[in-house]
């Protein structure tokens, strides 16, 4: 489902004032992508917008593009870089 990890790029770099520190990390849980959304700890709030208007877009955005593939996914936002270990 690499599409679903452009389009979640894609957006979330536009949005974000720090745009070199999007990650997106994808992974299989249960027969579900999860597409985990690491920005600037400053660009959480934009992403996650008002009353969490542009999050909940965001999320119906992925599904789409999920469902285009032929799958489900859940996208979760991550405040800060990846923990790399």
């Amino acid at each position: 489902m690499g599409r679903i990890v452009e389009v979640v790029e894609v957006v979330a770099r536009a949005l974000a004032d720090h745009p070199d520190a999007v990650e997106v990390v994808e992974s299989e849980h249960h027969g579900t992508t999860l597409v985990e959304l690491h920005m600037a700890p400053g660009d959480l709030g934009r992403v996650i917008g008002r009353q969490g208007r542009t999050a909940a877009a965001f999320r119906t955005l992925v599904n789409v593009a999920a469902e285009v593939e032929h799958g489900r996914a859940q996208l979760e936002f991550r405040d800060g870089p990846r923990a790399r270990g």
